[in-house]
């Protein structure tokens, strides 16, 4: 199984984007997460549709090629970050039959404070329906007062937040198995 791990981060020491490298070490075996930034993806312009730039022909690409998508996002004033929503957008069409349409999903949310990203995910969710990108059905994997529960080599330390995260991947794994087959 491959799994494309996207962060909506572009922060260099996201705490997104860490806790998807921390999911690489704890996935069962026979499958396998790509990461994949989303930082030269350019605003959506419908007029670009019949001449996408590469770095959205190669995100369209990535997300057909996967056979799960696991999201990281933080929570930018009780939403997702606009250059996540914007990938999102370049990704959903054309409507119906995007490559988003059927393709599993699960959420990751890491924030500093300690609402943990909730807020983010709900709208996340939101946005994922409309596409018809199926959500995992699960309690939200929600990493608050992330600044403490990494060490400085960006390993999650904290042994209570790992064990829920490896609860989380392995219940998302299994679920997907299901929807792709």
């Amino acid at each position: 199984m491959n799994i494309l791990g996207i962060s909506g981060s572009l922060r260099r020491n996201s705490y997104n984007s860490l806790l998807l490298q921390n999911v690489i070490t704890i996935l069962p075996e026979g499958v396998r997460l790509t990461t994949l930034t989303i930082d030269t993806i350019t605003n959506y312009n419908e007029d670009m549709e019949l001449d996408k730039p590469d770095a959205i022909t190669q995100f369209i690409s990535a997300i057909e090629d996967a056979d799960a998508l696991l999201f990281a996002t933080p929570e930018y004033n009780h939403s997702i970050p606009g250059v996540l929503k914007n990938a999102l957008d370049w990704a959903s069409r054309p409507a119906f039959v995007s490559p988003l349409a059927n393709k599993p999903c699960g959420i990751l949310s890491a924030s500093q404070n300690n609402v943990g990203g909730g807020r983010a995910q709900t709208e996340l969710k939101k946005i994922l329906t409309s596409t018809l990108s199926p959500v995992y059905p699960s309690v939200e994997y929600l990493l608050d007062n992330a600044q403490k529960k990494f060490d400085e080599e960006g390993r999650l330390i904290d042994e209570a937040a790992l064990r829920r995260l490896s609860r989380y991947v392995t219940g998302f794994v299994d679920w997907s198995r299901k929807q792709t087959s």
